[in-house]
């Protein structure tokens, strides 16, 4: 059992059903030196239970979600204070703009590879939009995106894969060259604030204490990583769910309101991030099992989103599910603090996708090449092919204004 083969990784659940009954807390055999907890109350208790175990985790030091209290405590406060409910909500116009000048080059076509000319420059442009970077520059974001992802391949075990080698030097490299960028930006922004994220951050102040270069580096390096990548990935298992399940897509286009309730449902079916690790920091049983001190424990939040004790018929995609307790977006003290703004863009992009296209279907029958990073769930690439529709013929109104999504 490859457990990162491109196969399984595609379709994993299978996998989740078994252990999640058989091996709850599951010791991964060689080469690999890790854990694996694969159902609900357990994933729940390893990203909770701060006692017993640590974010500290081979992965950049300087990352504030790989920090524990109180040191993560005083940074996400800090990094708060600049990344605001108002401030993601004021994007909202620019959103929507971005989201139709990327549709309207591949109206005409009848066509694109959505993962690539779509649900992947989106959410880019509007992190550039935020932090107050230009958009030309997005390009080099996803360079920089793509190297850093890289890093999951460093796991013990993963050495013979191409993309692990040199993943550490190349992530130091690429570290260096976005941190000559933000000195330059930071300059700017010293002799001349703006409204936007960066100042923000530049400026925020808790206790007397304010962010180092060094902070603001790895919380640029997150939401390049997690505001690209997990939205991203969003936008496309949405598509995936809809197009393998004409009923759903059907009746969505019938009740559009029922769209936040739907992409609710697409982060536990598919969750953009399958797995959070942590480290225990002292010998910890669960589930009869004896996780030592330093190992690697990886929380299986894809796994956890379907245990059948947390949601009844786990493996049916079910729009309108209702409670829909998931934990796509973490769990805990390190929930994640852009998944509002991850929701507020989706709903534009799912909104205007359905709104402007017909008979949407996939043009490829081999089955989709999964993204490079192991912890992520989502196509690398993802052809379509549909009918435009003109903005006057569509049924479906707009969606939910941001600030309603973020209060």
């Amino acid at each position: 059992m490859n457990l990162f083969s491109d196969d399984m990784r595609r379709n994993p659940f299978p996998m989740y059903d078994q252990l999640r009954v058989h091996s709850p807390v599951f010791k991964v055999p060689p080469p690999f030196d890790m854990w694996m907890v694969f159902d609900s109350d357990g994933v729940k208790r390893v990203l909770s239970d701060h006692e017993s175990f640590s974010s500290a985790v081979p992965a950049p030091e300087h990352w504030f979600i790989f920090l524990d209290p109180p040191r993560h405590s005083k940074l996400r406060a800090l990094i708060s204070k600049a990344f605001t409910p108002n401030s993601i909500a004021n994007l909202e116009p620019r959103i929507r703009e971005m989201s139709r000048e990327l549709l309207d080059k591949a109206m005409a076509r009848g066509g694109m590879d959505l993962a690539a000319e779509y649900s992947a420059p989106l959410p880019m442009m509007v992190i550039a939009e935020m932090i107050g970077i230009p958009i030309g520059d997005w390009p080099r974001f996803r360079h920089w995106s793509d190297e850093i992802l890289k890093l999951s391949y460093s796991l013990r075990g993963m050495e013979a894969e191409e993309e692990a080698t040199g993943a550490g030097s190349r992530f130091t490299a690429v570290s260096m060259e976005m941190n000559d960028y933000l000195t330059e930006m930071i300059a700017l922004r010293r002799s001349s604030p703006r409204d936007d994220l960066l100042t923000r951050l530049i400026e925020a102040e808790v206790d007397g204490e304010r962010l180092t270069q060094k902070e603001i580096l790895g919380f640029f390096q997150l939401l390049i990583v997690g505001g690209q990548e997990t939205t991203a990935n969003l936008i496309n298992n949405a598509m995936l769910c809809l197009l393998e399940n004409p009923d759903p897509l059907a009746r969505l286009r019938a009740a559009p309101e029922l769209l936040p309730s739907a992409i609710e449902e697409v982060l536990r079916f598919r969750s953009p991030l399958q797995w959070i690790m942590r480290t225990p920091k002292r010998d910890t049983e669960l589930h009869g099992q004896v996780l030592p001190a330093g190992d690697l424990v990886l929380a299986m939040l894809g796994s956890a989103n379907r245990d059948p004790k947390q949601f009844p018929d786990p493996n049916r995609f079910d729009i309108s599910r209702q409670p829909n307790l998931h934990i796509a977006f973490g769990h805990g003290i390190h929930a994640c603090i852009g998944a509002a703004l991850s929701r507020m863009e989706s709903r534009i992009a799912l909104h205007d996708l359905l709104a402007r296209t017909k008979a949407m279907k996939l043009t490829s029958e081999e089955p989709w090449p999964p993204r490079k990073a192991l912890q992520v769930y989502g196509p690398a690439q993802l052809p379509v092919s549909f009918e435009p529709v003109q903005s006057a013929d569509s049924p479906i109104p707009s969606p939910p204004r941001a600030r309603e999504l973020v209060s």
